[in-house]
């Protein structure tokens, strides 16, 4: 199936004020990308898993997310550079989500 065409601008626009991006997304070329995942086991002071629990619920995530968010956004600063997930991008889409469920409570 044929998508829809808008330039880049437009699709960051409609994305960001919560527009329906699905028609522009050609789904046939897509393909999920699975990264090596390594297990780890991380035991917190239940004032930090309180606080985590805080901020995902805040950011509509969950505490896995935030935590890797975290993680991730130390590691591109000690490296002065974007690791290849993308933190700012998860956040952005955190916060999307967030809003959209937001509308939908309503």
């Amino acid at each position: 199936m044929k998508s829809k065409t808008i330039s880049a601008e437009e699709f960051d626009r409609l994305f960001d004020e919560g527009g329906d991006v699905s028609p522009y997304v050609d789904r046939s070329k897509a393909r999920r990308i699975q990264p090596t995942i390594r297990r780890v086991n991380v035991d917190f002071p239940y004032w930090m898993v309180h606080a985590l629990d805080d901020e995902a619920e805040r950011l509509g995530i969950t505490r896995q997310s935030v935590i890797k968010t975290w993680i991730g956004e130390k590691i591109e600063a000690r490296r002065g550079q974007p690791i290849a997930t993308g933190a700012a991008k998860r956040r952005k889409v955190a916060e999307t989500q967030r809003r959209y469920r937001a509308k939908r409570k309503r």
